[in-house]
């Protein structure tokens, strides 16, 4: 019996910083104990390739089994790891800390490779008015 495969793309949908968000602009996640956090790996993975990786490939090069594999993993390594890590549900990007707290909004495209915006940028608040895309909203850090 093959186990099911989740994902965590979505396609033209933007997702803004949660309402509780704390931070006015885009913020660069600071490292904790001089290590970078999950929030810090996204933020350099999408940031310095905008439009290149889907959420999927993202959420798992940032996971504990995503690092671990390494640059010599061999291609049927990694995705024997990534089938493994996605036959059960994960967190999609509303889950980030990106939009939780550091104040970039997350947009896929029509082909599920996503970008980020900092909140007061004029992309953001173009993207967030943007009818063609489902709107959504990063996940709350602290329950109403």
């Amino acid at each position: 019996m093959t186990k099911p495969i989740h994902t965590t793309n979505c396609f033209d949908t933007f997702i803004r910083v949660a309402e509780d968000c704390p931070a006015r602009s885009g913020e660069e996640p600071p490292p904790r104990a001089g290590r970078p956090t999950v929030a810090g790996l996204q933020y350099a993975m999408i940031a310095n390739a905008p439009y290149t990786y889907t959420s999927d490939d993202v959420v798992f090069a940032t996971s504990a089994q995503g690092r671990e594999l390494g640059a010599k993993a061999t291609s049927p390594e990694r995705n024997a790891a990534r089938a493994a890590f996605f036959s059960r549900g994960q967190a999609c990007m509303r889950a980030s800390g990106l939009g939780k707290r550091y104040g970039w909004g997350v947009h896929a495209d029509s082909e599920g490779r996503i970008a980020i915006y900092a909140v007061d940028s004029k992309r953001y608040h173009a993207l967030s008015r943007d009818s063609k895309l489902t709107q959504t909203r990063a996940m709350r850090s602290k329950r109403a």
